[in-house]
């Protein structure tokens, strides 16, 4: 009995652990959108050149996320998440300090870094808890993504108002410092592959692919195109030379699976929706409603109010799913997640000039279907993958879903301020639009599911 207590306590330490990790670098990921007028204005910089310091982020989460992930995989999962978590907190201590846009945007980068706690938690819950306890945890780890996008959002405004901009990035260092000592306590060392072959030029073709679709997605109108077919030259060149490799560094039949790229469609969306909606509804709780007739005129400290019914659902909604997915497998709350979000969005559209009815819509779409939605999707890449390549299918599902948030502040944005009747400036009808889009966008990713999976199979009986 007592060696029971001992290993539910070393388990539920672990879980926490990596929670922990989880929610530093989810904290992080938005923080800084609410500081960049200030940062505009202390540094001297642009407002393109401020833009960069969210681009920067999501490209270097992009990258690192499989990457790390796969080294996961081949040198010990635990050891790498140290690793990512150490850059992490450099890329905080390094903000604090930066004097200019260039430097804050590398320390972004460093942050951007630790995006492959994702794939490494995951992977590790696998493998170090018990089969029954794995799900749950997913589960947790995957709502500290959801809770820890809105908690930044919500923390920094206070931050802003009553300390310095500087406080929305050093803060990172401080969660970082404290995720490291916990895991390097808690977390079991786990195992690591023999006779290991590294793949040099799949990985530099990944980076080169990744890099270039996401400047492509967000940059100017006159590089876009430049960018993406540079992209799309390079992952075709990368699955080419991938699926020859005997040793690859990403197994693009495993992520072409039946089993596996549905999920990685529906990352796409679910990332479109979750970074779409922090970007709308800032915009919305902050616009005049005097001069766009549409907006609430509220400032960057009481935007918090919209979204943390969302942030308070966060944990507790990831365990819920990760509950139901052990049961009845993780496609079911998957399709909840979808619908929910959906549903939520069009509640928005119906209640845009009620301050009540935003808030409870981003509760339910931003907060309780995008929960469900993240943990369903992390549980059913883990547990489809083998054992060997989980931190590399579930580092790939990350990547999509930046891919998708980047495309879908890009495509928001446009939209809100192109609706309406006069030009650049937001509307009921753009707004109207942005959260009808992505309603649309979950019911594609759940009809996507429907039709390519349908023969859901319980997470542990995999």
């Amino acid at each position: 009995m007592r060696r029971l207590v001992q290993r539910l306590r070393a388990a539920d330490a672990a879980i926490l652990s990596l929670t922990a990790a989880s929610l530093a670098y989810s904290t992080m990921q938005m923080m800084i959108v609410p500081a960049l007028p200030a940062i505009q204005r202390d540094i001297g910089a642009t407002a393109d050149e401020v833009a960069w310091l969210v681009s920067a982020y999501l490209a270097s989460t992009a990258v690192s996320a499989p990457l790390a992930g796969r080294c996961g995989d081949l040198f010990g999962r635990r050891r790498v998440l140290i690793a990512v978590l150490a850059v992490f907190s450099c890329g905080g201590l390094l903000g604090v300090f930066a004097p200019s846009v260039e430097v804050l945007v590398v320390a972004r980068i460093l942050q951007g870094a630790a995006g492959a706690v994702f794939p490494l938690a995951y992977s590790l819950s696998r493998e170090i808890l018990p089969p029954e306890r794995a799900p749950v945890a997913i589960g947790l780890i995957a709502g500290s993504f959801g809770l820890g996008g809105s908690l930044g959002l919500v923390l920094s405004g206070p931050l802003v108002d009553h300390v310095a901009w500087q406080a929305t990035v050093g803060l990172g260092a401080l969660l970082g410092l404290v995720a490291i000592a916990a895991v390097a306590r808690y977390v079991p060392a786990g195992t690591r592959q023999r006779d290991v072959s590294l793949d040099p030029v799949g990985g530099l073709l990944l980076v080169v692919a990744l890099v270039a679709l996401l400047f492509g997605i967000s940059g100017t109108a006159g590089s876009r195109v430049a960018f993406l077919a540079a992209g799309a030259a390079a992952t075709a060149a990368w699955a080419a030379w991938e699926l020859r490799h005997p040793m690859p560094l990403m197994d693009v039949r495993l992520l072409a699976s039946r089993s596996i790229w549905p999920v990685n469609a529906a990352a796409a969306v679910v990332g479109f929706g979750m970074y779409a909606t922090g970007f709308l509804v800032p915009l919305l709780a902050q616009s005049d409603p005097d001069a766009t007739g549409v907006g609430f005129g509220a400032s960057v400290t009481a935007t918090s109010l919209f979204l943390l019914p969302a942030t308070l659902s966060g944990l507790g909604t990831g365990a819920v799913a990760g509950m139901l997915g052990r049961r009845y497998g993780s496609l079911l709350p998957l399709a909840i997640g979808l619908v929910t979000m959906a549903t939520g969005y069009a509640v928005m559209i119906l209640g845009l000039h009620v301050a009540v009815a935003v808030a409870a819509a981003t509760l339910i779409s931003h907060g309780i279907g995008l929960n469900f939605s993240l943990a369903a999707m992390a549980n059913l890449v883990t547990s489809a993958a083998p054992a060997s390549r989980t931190g590399e299918s579930s580092g790939m599902n990350t990547t999509i879903r930046t891919l998708g948030g980047a495309l879908g502040i890009q495509i928001v944005a446009i939209v809100v301020v192109s609706a309406g009747e006069t030009p650049d400036v937001v509307s009921t009808e753009g707004f109207s639009w942005a959260f009808g889009l992505c309603g649309l966008l979950m019911v594609a990713g759940l009809a996507t599911l429907v039709r390519h999976r349908t023969a859901p199979v319980p997470a542990e009986a995999r």
